[in-house]
């Protein structure tokens, strides 16, 4: 594999354009008329227009990105993550161009992307799962009595869904005719698949993930786990390496667990299997992400292991050189997600230009970033402007780099979650690792806020105190008498 393209954009481009380059691959960018000048495209050893700047006309357009992966002459696609890096369609495009789909078959994108036949493929393999439903419900007297059955409160969830879309929580028999036909409805518009099932609603969940390695031999390992609880809108904002909670008969567990999912769909790449963590520390299959996540820095930091040249290795045939027994967790690592947005305002986008833009820099901090001091964050994409990234040798000091760096790094010109992330870093139940995913309902609100607020100026007032008392300590005073000072 000597050269590659990379359909995406931003910082996952530029992040897999690295990794690449240092194997000594070439790299091809493909880019829409609102990133022409993007530091993803000046960084790529060739670059090409896709079209205009909605996605659907130039990132979502396969045949052209195959048109030009052919006329580059590339060896493999890379498609990061969104966009086409879960369509099966694309990556059997791609293979039937005769270019390598560098992520897995099409078949394990098509059963991992509908959580009912994603339920169904793993039964075999005695995955634990949420009780509930897993086949479709479109009758809503079957839906009652399996709902009674189970016990509310329960949850409706469209099979194609993320990002919360097509879901309700429904607490009675009365309402639940009326949530399921608006789930239906939210789940055919968002995903052109109107298919619900049912499932237990799990109140507090904590949301743990296990990042996998899969080779075109049989071989499976896992990497660990990420804590993904701090959420808005159902995505994630914070993630950490490893969780606060887990034992280490829980991290086998849901490891072995991780790696039975992946066997169950003859993956193949690098993905992830997501759990939801009750109260009592059981823990449920969710779903697989068959791709790189947004937050896989953290399992790298933790691992010294470089997710995106493993793909690459994969992609190419070769077998994972790296052994279950030997993988090891080292220290600590925390990832903010920064994006353009206005946490104040409910986390709405907060779009313009970057009139002031500077990294933080220190030994344990890592930006995978895309923008520069002037550049506007255009409002076609993802408002993700960066992701900070921190590792240290344990969870506290990690917290500790996170909060510097935080301060360092310098917005200006949009609103940022850089605030929020320090919010976060500071809230005592995030420090004791106390919370779930209703972080930013239960304390982001009007009075946690006020709290945090008076806390930070407590702080401030006792350190002009103490370095008050530092400069009157290190007065000097002259060597005359005190009786030669005369008060005038």
């Amino acid at each position: 594999m000597k050269k590659i393209l990379i359909a995406n954009r931003g910082e996952i481009a530029l992040r897999v354009m690295r990794t690449a380059k240092k194997m000594g691959i070439k790299t091809v960018a493909v880019y829409s008329e609102a990133d022409e000048y993007a530091p993803f495209v000046s960084f790529a050893d060739e670059a090409y227009l896709l079209g205009p700047a909605p996605s659907d006309e130039s990132y979502l357009k396969m045949d052209k990105i195959i048109e030009i992966a052919k006329r580059a002459n590339v060896d493999g696609i890379h498609p990061g993550y969104g966009f086409l890096s879960e369509n099966a369609s694309f990556s059997q495009k791609v293979t039937d161009a005769g270019i390598k789909f560098i992520g897995p078959k099409p078949h394990a994108i098509t059963v991992m992307g509908s959580k009912l036949a994603a339920k169904q493929t793993v039964k075999a393999f005695d995955i634990p799962m949420v009780p509930g439903t897993d086949h479709a419900i479109t009758d809503a007297e079957a839906a009652k009595k399996i709902a009674s059955d189970i016990g509310f409160p329960i949850l409706i969830k469209a099979s194609a869904g993320g990002g919360g879309k097509g879901m309700r929580i429904v607490d009675g028999v009365d309402v639940l005719e009326e949530q399921m036909s608006l789930a239906v409805s939210e789940a055919t518009s968002s995903f052109g698949d109107g298919s619900v099932f049912i499932e237990k609603y799990i109140a507090s969940p904590r949301h743990i993930e296990v990042q996998i390695l899969a080779d075109q031999h049989g071989n499976i390992v896992h990497l660990f786990e990420r804590e993904c609880s701090v959420q808005r809108r159902h995505q994630k904002v914070v993630e950490e390496a490893p969780s606060a909670v887990l034992t280490e008969q829980s991290r086998l567990d849901i490891g072995k667990a991780a790696v039975d999912v992946a066997r169950s769909c003859d993956y193949e790449g690098a993905g992830t299997v997501e759990f939801i963590l009750d109260t009592d520390g059981a823990f449920y299959f969710l779903e697989m992400n068959t791709r790189l996540q947004v937050e896989h820095p953290v399992t790298e930091l933790i691992t010294g292991v470089d997710l995106v040249e493993q793909q690459i290795r994969i992609a190419r045939g070769e077998g994972l050189a790296i052994k279950q027994d030997e993988l090891k967790i080292n220290g600590h690592s925390i990832e903010l997600r920064v994006y353009a947005e206005d946490p104040e305002n409910n986390f709405l986008p907060s779009i313009g230009r970057l009139t002031k833009y500077q990294l933080p820099e220190g030994t344990h901090v890592r930006v995978d970033d895309a923008f520069e001091e002037g550049m506007d964050v255009p409002i076609y994409y993802d408002p993700m402007i960066a992701k900070l990234i921190v590792w240290n040798e344990n969870r506290d000091t990690a917290i500790e780099t996170m909060k510097q760096a935080i301060l360092d790094y310098k917005i200006d010109g949009i609103k940022t979650t850089l605030d929020f992330g320090l919010f976060v870093m500071h809230h005592p139940n995030f420090v004791s690792g106390d919370f779930n995913t209703h972080f930013v309902k239960n304390y982001f609100n009007e009075e946690g806020k006020k709290a945090y607020m008076a806390k930070e100026a407590q702080l401030v007032a006792s350190l002009a105190v103490k370095l008050v008392e530092e400069d009157n300590s290190q007065i000097k005073l002259p060597n005359s008498p005190s009786e030669t000072w005369v008060k005038r």
